[in-house]
C-alpha cells in the first residue's frame, strides 16, 4: 500500500500475537496497510473514529482521502461551512464509495451556527480530531493573522472540548507557533488535558527527508532527519531547526550543504506558493504529513508505541512551555517527548535563534488565551 508497509505490517501482526515492540519508530512512513486481496489493505481488528473539521478546503479534502484510505479508520467524519466551495455532503458520499470499512459522514454548518451547538454527532466518540482551517496569511499581519485563525480554531476547539474531551486535536492552523499554546492554555483553563491539543509538524521532518534523499540518492525509508524548534510555515523569524547531524545519511553532508538544506527546509512553503504561482500552497504535502501523523496517533491509541514529531505543551527544552520534538504516543495519547540531543555547534546556534522567536510566539499565543475562555461547555 505504502513503501513501509512490510514494516508496519509485521508490527502489527506481533501486536496480534500477543508481542508488543516496545516503541514502533514510525518517522519516515505514513499510514501502512497490510496485504489483502486485490491490493486492498487487510482491516485490523480495531478501528478509531476520526473527524477533520474543514474538511471541504485544500487541505481537508485530500486528507479526507487519506483518512478513508487509512485501514485504522472505521468512522470519518467530514466536517466544514455550508459556504465552503465544495459541499462537505459532497465530498463524505464521494469518499463513501471507496472499498474500506470506513463509514463516512458529513456535516455542515452555516456562519450562523456555533459548533459547540451543533456538531455532537460529528464530533462524539471521536479518538482523533485534525483541523486544518484558517485564512491565508497573504496580506495580513501576524497579530490579525493570529486573532482571526485563533477565533475560527477556538470554536472547533471547544466544541471538541464538549463533545470529546479524551480526543487528540491536531492542529494545522497558521501562525501553529502561537495557535497551539493559545488553544491548549484554553484547555488547561477548562480544566482539559492540554497535551490533547497537538501541533502538526511532521511536514518539516517530511520535507528534510526528502531533500536528504534527493541530495545523496541513500534509500528515502533509511533517512530521518529530527526538527525541532517550532513550525516552518509561520511569519515570524525561522524556529524550525533540522538536526541533519542525527541522521546517519544527512551527518555525511558537508556542512556548508546541510546550511542550504536548512534554509530550503525553512522556506520550502514559499517554494511551493510560488511554484502554484501564488494560487495555492502546500496542500498535499501537508495533507500527506498530517495523515503520517494521524496514523501515528491512531497506532499508538491501538497499543503500538510510535514516534512521530509534534509542538506540544512540554518542558523539555529550557526557557520554553511549547515545543516541537519526537514525540511518543501510544495508549493514552502523548506518553514522552524526547530532547533534542547532541547537536553540532551550528545546529545549537540555529537552535538559540529558534527559541527566541518561539518564545515570542507562544507569548502571543498565550496573551490570546489570557483574553478569552473556552464557552457553551455546559
Amino acid at each position: 500500500f505504502f513503501q513501509s508497509q512490510r514494516v508496519f505490517s509485521a508490527a502489527w501482526a506481533g501486536h496480534q500475537l500477543g508481542w508488543r515492540p516496545t516503541c514502533f519508530e514510525a518517522m519516515g512512513n505514513c499510514f501502512e496497510g497490510f496485504a489483502g486481496s486485490e491490493g486492498r489493505p487487510k482491516t485490523p481488528k480495531q478501528g478509531f473514529k476520526v473527524c477533520v473539521c474543514g474538511g471541504a478546503g485544500g487541505i481537508g479534502q485530500p486528507l479526507c482521502l487519506l483518512m478513508a484510505l487509512d485501514p485504522m479508520v472505521w468512522e470519518l467524519s467530514v466536517y466544514d461551512l455550508t459556504i465552503a466551495m465544495v459541499p462537505a455532503e459532497g465530498i463524505g458520499t464521494d469518499l463513501g464509495h471507496i472499498e474500506r470499512k470506513c463509514k463516512v459522514k458529513a456535516y455542515s454548518l452555516d456562519t450562523t451556527q456555533k459548533p459547540v451547538d451543533n456538531l455532537q454527532d460529528c464530533l462524539a466518540g471521536c479518538s482523533l480530531v485534525l483541523v486544518p482551517v484558517g485564512v491565508p496569511s497573504k496580506g495580513r499581519t501576524k497579530s490579525d493573522l493570529l486573532k482571526i485563525n485563533a477565533n475560527i480554531t477556538k470554536s472547533i476547539v471547544e466544541a471538541c472540548a464538549k463533545y470529546c474531551p479524551q480526543a487528540i486535536v491536531g492542529l494545522i492552523v497558521n501562525p501553529l507557533n502561537s495557535v497551539v499554546p493559545a488553544m491548549a492554555k484554553l484547555y488547561e483553563k477548562a480544566g482539559l488535558d492540554p497535551t490533547k491539543i497537538i501541533g502538526i509538524t511532521s511536514l518539516d521532518t517530511v520535507r528534510a527527508n526528502k531533500f536528504v534523499h534527493e541530495e545523496t540518492d541513500a534509500a528515502i525509508e533509511s533517512i530521518s532527519v529530527p526538527v525541532v524548534g517550532g513550525y516552518s510555515g509561520t511569519m515570524s523569524s525561522p524556529s524550525a531547526v533540522a538536526l541533519f547531524s542525527q541522521d546517519s545519511v544527512a551527518r555525511r553532508i558537508q556542512e556548508t550543504r546541510c546550511t542550504e538544506l536548512m534554509k530550503r527546509v525553512q522556506e520550502a512553503g514559499t517554494e511551493v506558493v510560488d511554484a502554484k504561482k501564488g494560487k495555492g500552497s502546500s496542500t498535499l504535502s501537508m495533507a500527506y504529513a498530517a495523515s503520517r501523523f494521524a496514523h501515528s496517533v491512531l497506532a499508538g491509541l491501538s497499543g503500538i508505541k510510535t514516534v512521530e514529531p509534534a509542538l506540544v505543551k512540554t518542558n523539555v527544552y529550557p526557557g520554553l512551555e511549547y515545543f516541537s520534538s519526537k514525540v511518543t504516543f501510544g495508549p493514552q495519547g502523548v506518553e514522552q517527548v524526547h530532547p533534542v540531543g547532541k547537536l553540532s555547534q551550528k545546529e545549537q546556534s540555529n537552535l538559540d535563534a529558534a527559541v527566541k522567536a518561539l518564545q515570542e510566539d507562544i507569548s502571543d499565543g498565550l496573551q490570546y488565551a489570557q483574553n478569552t475562555e473556552l464557552s457553551g461547555l455546559q
